[in-house]
């Protein structure tokens, strides 16, 4: 098969074009991997098929000869202007499904996020829920939960279209989360919200990236549908950063914050940056005081049934890659 991925250039990106190479040679089929970004993706193994979701001849030369797309190309940010992200997010994810639908792709798996469904109150336990833009927080939640429901609608018999959301995706070489917690700590700016007791579930990379393959071999099964993807393994948002941390050589939180302190200081922080942003993310916004001092947890027996899939990789076992990446160590 000729396979399509946007968004090689990131993480979790990589990590699927790098895992349907691997898949290829073990199996010893000739598939064909692209990736689409605005530069060189480096995989090796992968073709790149450089360009933007802005520009429809680069989209349209894109998806020529393929045979599925899996869509990750995405603005990722806690600020920035809407219209960015409904740019890129939704009025590039129609470029590329019409593109695709036009040339004959038959399959799509479009990679969401647990936000879309997201209201700010505790998950615990729950299944998917529906996106629901007019109440997910922040424009990335509302962009990518807008663009989710374009997805699904476009779901039919000759052009089917899966959803997957993994929640929380972390590894070595994590920009979002894992560096930015390191960071924070290593410069003493990382509060600890509620005492970091709100119970979470986060994605080790290889799982999502695997996840996101099975949706793909699964499809007949996955259509149609929007599946949250994690590590089944609910843990304390003080026990991860912990971990983190030690990972990446960093002291552990040294102030402790009330949660409902932070998301005031949050929206505050919000209407100052919109008028005046700064060179790096805000340093609290409400949605991430949010993340960060409730809840939020899946249940995970349908997307496993659906995808016939597992995680392979364990929260220990992923920091501990963690501490060999970034030479720190793990706690005991």
């Amino acid at each position: 098969m000729n396979i399509l991925v946007t968004g090689g250039s990131g993480m979790l990106g990589r990590s699927v074009a790098e895992a349907l190479i691997a898949r290829s040679t073990k199996l010893q089929r000739r598939d064909r991997i692209y990736t689409f970004q605005r530069g060189a993706s480096h995989i090796n193994g992968a073709e790149d098929r450089c360009g933007s979701l802005g520009d429809p001849a680069a989209v349209e030369r894109a998806v020529q000869g393929v045979d599925a797309v899996i869509h990750l190309a995405a603005k990722v940010s806690f600020a920035g202007a809407a219209a960015e992200f409904d740019e890129v997010n939704i009025e590039g994810t129609r470029r590329l499904l019409t593109a695709a639908r036009k040339a004959g792709v038959s399959n799509v798996v479009f990679v969401s996020s647990p936000s879309v469904a997201h209201h700010g109150s505790a998950i615990m336990g729950d299944g998917a829920g529906r996106a629901d833009p007019e109440r997910a927080r922040g424009n990335y939640a509302r962009t990518k939960a807008a663009a989710e429901l374009l997805a699904l609608e476009m779901d039919s018999p000759g052009f089917r279209v899966a959803a997957v959301r993994p929640h929380i995706v972390w590894g070595p070489g994590d920009t979002q989360l894992v560096e930015r917690v390191i960071a924070r700590a290593k410069s003493g700016r990382l509060p600890l919200l509620d005492d970091g007791a709100a119970l979470i579930d986060t994605t080790y990379v290889d799982n999502a990236a695997a996840a996101i393959v099975a949706a793909h071999d699964r499809m007949d099964y996955a259509h149609g549908q929007a599946l949250v993807v994690t590590n089944g393994e609910p843990r304390p948002v003080g026990e991860l950063i912990a971990g983190i941390c030690a990972a990446g050589g960093a002291p552990l939180p040294g102030r402790h914050i009330p949660g409902w302190l932070a998301r005031a200081a949050g929206s505050a922080i919000e209407r100052v940056w919109a008028v005046a942003p700064g060179r790096d993310e805000p340093p609290m916004t409400r949605f991430l005081a949010e993340q960060l001092s409730t809840a939020h947890w899946f249940d995970q027996r349908r997307t496993r049934e659906v995808l016939d899939w597992s995680p392979e990789v364990s929260i220990d076992e992923g920091l501990s890659r963690l501490a060999a990446h970034y030479g720190g160590t793990t706690v005991s």
